[in-house]
C-alpha cells in the first residue's frame, strides 16, 4: 500500500487517516497537525523522508504561483529544507487544475454550470485559480486581499484589479516572515468583519479558516465554495443559513482534505518520484473522476 502524509502547521484535532482506492491502488492518506510548531513539522518532514511516497505540505504555501511565475515563499521553505528523496507538494497543482475547474468538474451534480449575481473572494493571492472560476461564473467579483491579508481596507472589484495588486504584492511576500503567511494552527477567534461585502455576495469562495475569521452570524442563502472542512464545520455553515457547500477536493469518510494532501495522494498514486504536471495531475482528476463535493445545507 502506497502512502502520503501531510505535515501541517496547523491544528492537530484537524487530524484525519484514510485508506483511499484509486483506481487498483490503495493509498493510505494522513494529515498530521503540529499545532503551529515549526521546529516539530521541520523534524517531521526529515524523519519522513524516503519514508513514504509522497509528502504535503500544510498551513503554509511554498510559492505562489502567478501567471505563469512561481515566488518562493523563503520563510516556509526552510521547513522541508531536509526533505531530499519523497516527492514534495503544496498544493498549487490543484489549486490551478481541480480549483480552476470546479464548476465545470459539479456541473453534473448541480445540473449545470452555476450562475451567480455576486462572488467574494477574502484572499485570493494563494488561489489564482479559484479566483479566475469565480470571475467566470458571477456577473461581478471581490476580491478582499487587501483587507484580509494587509488590514488595508479597500475592496478589489474586478480581476484585472486582482491581477495589478498582485504583481505588485507578490515580491514583498515572498519575504515575508513565517508569521506573516501562516494563519494560525486552529484559527483566530472570530472577528466578523466586512460584513458589507459577505452581504452583497452570493457566492463565497476560500480557504476555510479565513472564512471561518471574518464570517458573519447570517449566512443566509450563500453558496460557499472552499477545500478542507471537517463535520463540525460544514454543521457551523448549516447553523449560520448557508445554502450549499462545494469542497473542491472529494470527501472521504465525512472528511475533505486540503489541496496539498489531495496532490500528495495523486503523486503517490502515480509512483513517478516526483510532483505531477498540471497536465498530469487533470488526467487523473479525469481518469479517476475526481469531483467536487456538494452539499445542500438548507433548501
Amino acid at each position: 500500500m502506497k502512502r502520503a502524509v501531510s505535515v501541517s502547521l496547523g491544528s492537530s484535532t484537524r487530524d484525519k487517516r484514510v485508506v483511499v482506492t484509486l483506481g487498483d491502488e490503495q493509498v493510505a492518506v494522513e494529515r498530521i497537525g503540529t499545532d503551529g510548531d515549526v521546529e516539530k513539522a521541520q523534524r517531521l518532514f526529515t524523519e519522513l523522508d524516503g519514508q513514504v511516497d509522497a509528502l504535503g505540505v500544510g498551513g503554509v504555501d511554498l510559492y505562489l504561483r502567478f501567471c505563469g511565475r512561481e515566488y518562493p515563499l523563503h520563510a516556509a521553505l526552510k521547513l522541508v529544507k531536509d526533505v531530499h528523496h519523497t516527492p514534495l507538494v503544496d498544493g498549487r497543482g490543484l489549486k490551478h487544475t481541480l480549483e480552476r475547474r470546479v464548476f465545470e468538474l459539479a456541473a453534473e451534480a448541480l445540473g449545470s454550470v452555476p450562475h451567480f449575481r455576486c462572488g467574494f473572494v477574502p484572499m485570493a493571492i494563494d488561489r489564482q485559480g479559484l479566483a479566475e472560476a469565480v470571475a467566470e461564473v458571477c456577473d461581478g467579483v471581490i476580491f478582499g486581499d487587501l483587507m484580509v491579508g494587509l488590514g488595508v481596507p479597500i475592496a478589489l472589484r474586478s480581476l484585472r484589479s486582482y491581477y495589478l495588486v498582485a504583481r505588485v504584492m507578490l515580491p514583498f511576500v515572498s519575504h515575508f516572515p513565517m508569521s506573516l503567511i501562516f494563519y494560525g494552527s486552529g484559527g483566530y477567534e472570530p472577528e466578523p468583519r466586512y460584513e458589507r461585502y459577505w452581504r452583497e455576495a452570493d457566492l463565497i469562495a476560500s480557504d476555510f479558516l479565513f472564512m471561518l475569521k471574518y464570517m458573519p452570524e447570517d449566512m443566509s442563502g450563500k453558496t460557499i465554495v472552499t477545500n478542507t472542512t471537517t463535520p463540525e464545520n460544514v454543521a457551523l455553515l448549516r447553523e449560520r443559513g448557508v445554502r450549499m457547500v462545494l469542497t473542491t477536493t472529494p470527501r472521504y469518510e465525512g472528511r475533505s482534505f486540503g489541496t496539498n494532501m489531495t496532490e500528495a495522494m495523486l503523486t503517490a498514486y502515480a509512483g513517478k518520484g516526483r510532483p505531477l504536471t498540471e497536465a498530469e495531475l487533470n488526467a487523473l482528476i479525469d481518469e479517476l473522476g475526481l469531483r467536487p463535493t456538494v452539499q445542500v445545507l438548507n433548501a
